[in-house]
């Protein structure tokens, strides 16, 4: 899988694509991500890439031709299977959309900053609008990071046993269970017995069990649906 994000402080994504699991996903080849300082297309050599929303009002906008300058040079050496706008009005990000989004070949994600970006890009340009949840960051690259570290992760070969991410939250709807390791007495709380069992069957049925009644407590929502 290959990932360009189009960003103006592309400097935010270097750590969290640069450890750990991600790491991984690319040393493997499993997965690239190009980040794509917008300012390459800025209109003049000044690097500007913003300016005054029509009609007044705080904040600054992303104006739209170094936008779409830069997806169109983007797009002439590949087809996109997406082109993601992260944005706080667009549709709620989960484990489903990651699902989804892992199963693409190439996806371009555009992170917003100041007040948005010009409505014309989203109009022609932008095929999903992705939010994280319901609250405002100062620009999309945090977000970004999110996508790319919920769906890398997801890709066959990245995790090192595969059925890990199977039993995370929200696969199927449901919480993940409670998990326990060494050692099985700790200042006398002690680790269930079922899972000391060596018994896979009843152990599986157990993790069942206590991820349906971890989500009726705590996230009851994720089973009306």
């Amino acid at each position: 899988m290959r990932i360009d994000i189009i960003s103006v402080l592309p400097e935010l994504l270097e750590s969290p694509l640069s450890h750990s699991i991600m790491k991984r996903a690319k040393d493997k080849g499993l997965l690239e991500v190009h980040v794509h300082h917008l300012r390459q297309w800025a209109v003049n050599e000044y690097g500007t890439v913003d300016d005054y929303q029509y009609g007044g009002g705080a904040g600054m906008v992303m104006m739209p031709e170094p936008l779409a300058n830069a997806i169109e040079s983007l797009s002439a050496s590949r087809a996109y299977d997406a082109i993601i706008y992260v944005t706080p009005d667009g549709k709620r990000f989960d484990q489903p959309a990651a699902n989804q989004l892992s199963m693409k070949g190439n996806l371009l994600i555009i992170c917003g900053h100041y007040k948005g970006i010009d409505e014309r890009i989203r109009e022609h340009f932008v095929t999903m609008e992705i939010s994280i949840g319901d609250y405002v960051l100062s620009g999309g690259e945090l977000a970004a990071a999110i996508i790319v570290d919920a769906v890398g992760r997801l890709l066959p070969g990245v995790l090192n046993d595969e059925t890990s991410a199977l039993m995370d939250s929200f696969q199927d709807n449901l919480l993940a269970p409670p998990v326990y390791t060494r050692p099985a007495d700790f200042r006398g709380w002690k680790v269930p017995e079922i899972l000391m069992s060596g018994d896979p069957k009843k152990i599986s049925e157990w993790r069942h069990e206590q991820a349906v009644k971890r989500t009726q407590e705590r996230r009851p929502d994720l089973m009306q649906d």
